[in-house]
């Protein structure tokens, strides 16, 4: 299939600054394996990695924390590079290396033959545009072979004058290093902003839901008047439905509900739904399991007018309480500290239900109980906006990012050229 770079203009139409940048000068098309020596990296087991630690990076597939997943005390690779994912769901991602390093066998790393002719911080970039569309997808294993990246076609203006060659290409590097370092602050700033939100959050929340003696009785969840604990049923992801009886499922609740809910992501047949224990309106669903100690009884109260199926590794906590004074309880540290007491598993952690009963919980007088359901309402409502509203400005930003950068690559190719795209 046919690669070609694309342009917001006419093909043989530069857009303004290109005009300036280029001043006539042409540009020649080479592919990468002409111009660049590429490499694949070694395999490295995590046995590996803690056998030989040290004070050199490793890089592998991720994109989490760079790519980085360990330090050893060899390294293969010293210098100015650039490395890119060869296999699985990042496939195609590329990344400006430097220093000594080194990389395993889903990466590959690629040095520039002649640097008076080409910058790598260029390189980088145009790659970051193009290696993505020779990414190839088949049996659902997306892959980025050296036989398909050596043939990307790389632009070199002005490449019969070498120095003037690099200055445009520094040129486009420079506005991008600043595109990129602004994209960056602001992201930094949003987060921040957005951590210290919800860290005072936290804190009011934490301070509303603590007692002076006295003022609120301390009692047991599943005291007899108070509320009792109900294990969810067997339904699985694969018992979903896109029409039925509201579901949810013990991972739904840390990864999509909040502190109240009164419509489910998911459904399951109402046959299965008679099979399964039901939360109503006003109850507490409450993850009992999950891989870290944050999420275990992760809880969300159900609002919504109809019963709903809860899935196993679940707990349905019906009670006598305001639905969201309970809920917003076990967000606090007041019953974080308790919970830890309680949480078992070493790989998956636990709490059971019976253990869940025993945990204690300020009852205040209903009018109370409301007042400061109130009050969490509103930073509630507060800090989910602002959680909602920073990916669409990081998002915002990012297009605008690649907006001028596709803009500052709008580099004319010659018609009918085209880079086929090797899908073997």
């Amino acid at each position: 299939m046919s690669k070609e770079p694309q342009m917001d203009t006419d093909e043989h139409r530069l857009n303004p600054f290109m005009e300036r940048l280029l001043d006539g000068a042409e540009v020649e098309w080479r592919a990468l394996g002409e111009v660049a020596t590429l490499r694949r990296g070694r395999v490295m087991s995590k046995g590996y990695l803690i056998d030989n630690a040290g004070d050199y990076p490793v890089y592998s597939s991720q994109t989490v924390n760079n790519g980085m997943i360990g330090r050893i005390d060899t390294f293969d690779f010293d210098g100015v590079y650039i490395s890119w994912t060869t296999d699985g769901a990042n496939a195609g991602t590329v990344f400006y290396r430097t220093g000594k390093f080194s990389i395993t066998n889903v990466c590959g790393s690629i040095k520039i033959n002649d640097e008076s002719k080409l910058n790598y911080k260029f390189l980088f970039y145009w790659l970051s545009i193009e290696a993505q569309k020779h990414v190839y997808s088949g049996m659902g294993n997306p892959k980025l072979m050296s036989h398909q990246v050596e043939k990307i076609p790389i632009p070199i203006p002005c490449p019969e004058n070498p120095e003037k060659s690099l200055k445009i290409q520094a040129e486009i590097v420079r506005i991008l290093d600043a595109f990129t370092e602004l994209t960056t602050e602001l992201t930094t700033e949003l987060t921040t902003e957005l951590n210290a939100r919800k860290k005072q959050y936290n804190y009011y929340r934490d301070q509303l839901l603590s007692f002076e003696e006295g003022d609120a009785d301390q009692l047991p969840m599943g005291q007899e008047g108070i509320g009792e604990f109900i294990r969810g049923g067997s339904l699985q992801k694969k018992d979903f439905t896109e029409t039925g009886v509201g579901c949810i499922h013990y991972g739904q609740i840390y990864t999509y509900y909040g502190t109240y809910a009164d419509k489910t992501k998911t459904f399951v047949s109402e046959a299965l739904a008679n099979k399964c224990r039901k939360a109503q309106m006003g109850n507490l669903v409450i993850a009992t399991t999950s891989e870290n100690d944050e999420d275990v009884c992760k809880a969300v109260a159900w609002l919504g007018d109809e019963d709903i199926a809860v899935s196993s590794d679940a707990c349905i906590y019906k009670h006598n309480l305001n639905p969201k004074y309970v809920s917003y309880f076990f967000q606090t540290e007041q019953f974080q500290s308790q919970k830890r007491q309680y949480i078992t598993g070493a790989k998956v952690r636990r709490v059971n239900a019976d253990n869940l009963a025993k945990m204690l919980i300020p009852v205040p007088s209903p009018e109370e109980q409301a007042r400061i359901v109130s009050i969490l309402d509103k930073f509630d409502a507060l800090t989910n906006s602002i959680t909602e509203g920073l990916p669409r400005e990081i998002e915002l930003r990012q297009k605008q990012y690649e907006y001028y950068r596709d803009m500052l690559f709008s580099f004319p190719k010659p018609e009918g050229e085209g880079v086929e795209n090797d899908e073997g």
